[in-house]
């Protein structure tokens, strides 16, 4: 596990996560199921072998299926999910803040010796893109969006730029595959969320009321882990009026 690129352990970690249906809620705001998210896991992996080459000009660019596509087509679908134009506009508000966060960072950081940083930028860039997505976003769903769609904006702002200057450069969309900037600034802006939301409600007793629907309320109170535990008791009253409804049935 030690030798394994950080990218590929944050797979695993999430496909764990998944398999063991402690990512429930995450999936749930996503309108994911557990077959359907592993499969988009699947996916990455499978597409981070497949990259598509746009341009071999002055200025290069690639686009790997499964660092780029697959992430940001997850995130399009999540985005077309989301309930008001109040999440659609923050989601989007969330990713343009992440974009020129990043975008900041990669400038007064980075600069133009990234080998000087104290971690390589494949990590330190989607880390600051996860913390950023979070940060303004406060929200699982739109904390997902932002993170990735906040680096494919960064990528799209850096391949504009050097197409003005003539720079001599190239650009990879999702250039390390499975390993790259969009999987893990997504995840981990999700999980910060997950992490951080769970905690605060944890502290106030529950939800925040205010200005929620009581249907959504009802569902954010039922155990995370009820369906791992087996079926709900049921009490003595309604079990025997169900065993007589059986009994005269089978009469």
């Amino acid at each position: 596990m030690a030798n394994l690129p950080v990218g590929t352990i944050v797979l695993i970690i999430v496909s764990l996560l998944i398999y063991f249906g402690l990512a429930h809620r995450i999936l749930d705001r996503m309108r994911l199921t557990d077959k359907g998210a592993l499969a988009v896991v699947a996916l990455i992996i499978v597409g981070s072998f497949i990259t598509i080459p746009l341009s071999r000009g002055l200025v290069g660019v690639d686009v790997n299926v499964g660092g780029a596509l697959v992430p940001i087509g997850l995130s399009i679908y999540v985005l077309t999910r989301a309930g008001t134009a109040k999440e659609w506009i923050r989601a989007l508000a969330a990713t343009v803040a992440t974009a020129v966060a990043v975008a900041y960072t990669s400038r007064f950081v980075g600069g133009s010796e990234p080998e000087r940083m104290f971690l390589d930028p494949i990590y330190f860039y989607p880390l600051v893109a996860g913390v950023v997505a979070y940060i303004v976003s406060r929200s699982r769903r739109s904390a997902f969006i932002s993170g990735v769609l906040g680096m494919f904006l960064f990528d799209l702002g850096s391949l504009v730029w050097y197409l003005n200057t003539g720079r001599k450069a190239f650009v990879a969309f999702g250039g390390a595959g499975a390993l790259d900037t969009y999987v893990i600034a997504g995840v981990v802006a999700a999980l910060l969320a997950e992490l951080v939301g769970e905690t605060r409600e944890r502290l106030q007793g529950g939800p925040a009321h205010r200005g929620r629907p009581k249907e959504l309320l009802e569902g954010l109170k039922k155990p995370e882990f009820a369906n791992m535990l087996g079926p709900r008791p049921i009490p003595d009253k309604q079990a025997k009026t169900e065993k007589g409804g059986d009994e005269h049935e089978k009469q």
